[in-house]
């Protein structure tokens, strides 16, 4: 008997990303991390980006359901004034840049985004937000290498920008050969004549365990996380 053919599925998430002057400034602080600790799975700095809603493994068809909803919803959103601010570990196996400016304006733009997700008719495991960006993860044997990573963010506070785009981020498909990649699927503007109002003095995400400045190198090649 002939099996079914399998669904094609993907990994997918909404996120922000901040624009290239903000990364080339954190990849400037880290270069001394970079040059000490290349072991690290070190995430490419083209997928850095601030998860408003982890998806996780989906039908690629129902990914491409979300383009129409999250367009409308993009349209009808402000950008976010936000700056990436020092680095921090979760229980010293993720290295992470932290976020401050409008975290508010964020909450509600990931609570706005989940709803519409919901609103397809897709289900998903919700997490609080903890506004970040991951950088680094740490190999199986390694226990001190992302902590003394996150030292070298100690005083680094980016400059302020503003969020351009709304990100539908998808994955290579299941089964597919080699490393999973991600790329967007799909990227929407937000509009840039909608401003919120000023936010309340900078807060900073996540509080986790914070952990840099220094000049710069190029990056090892960094490891898919």
């Amino acid at each position: 008997m002939t099996e079914p053919p399998r669904t094609a599925t993907q990994h997918a998430f909404i996120a922000l990303a901040p624009p290239d002057e903000a990364k080339d400034e954190l990849a400037h602080a880290l270069s001394p991390a970079y040059a000490a600790y290349p072991d690290l799975r070190w995430n490419r700095i083209e997928d850095w980006h601030i998860t408003l809603a982890f998806l996780g493994e989906l039908p690629v068809q129902a990914v491409q359901r979300l383009r129409a909803p999250l367009a409308d919803l993009a349209a009808a959103s402000s950008p976010l004034e936000l700056a990436l601010l020092g680095g921090g570990h979760f229980d010293e196996r993720v290295l992470w840049s932290g976020i401050e400016g409008d975290l508010d304006g964020l909450h509600e733009l990931a609570d706005t985004v989940r709803a519409r997700v919901k609103d397809c008719g897709i289900a998903f495991v919700e997490r609080p937000l903890r506004p970040h960006l991951t950088l680094a993860r740490a190999r199986r044997s390694d226990t001190a290498s992302i902590t003394a990573a996150a030292a070298c963010l100690d005083g680094f506070t980016g400059r302020p920008w503003r969020t351009e785009r709304l990100h539908l981020v998808g994955s290579t498909e299941r089964g597919h050969p080699g490393p999973r990649r991600y790329q967007d699927v799909d990227a929407w503007p937000l509009p840039a004549g909608q401003r919120r109002p000023d936010p309340k003095p900078p807060q900073a995400a996540p509080r986790e365990q914070r952990g840099g400045s220094g000049s710069a190198l190029t990056p090892p090649q960094p490891h898919t996380p």
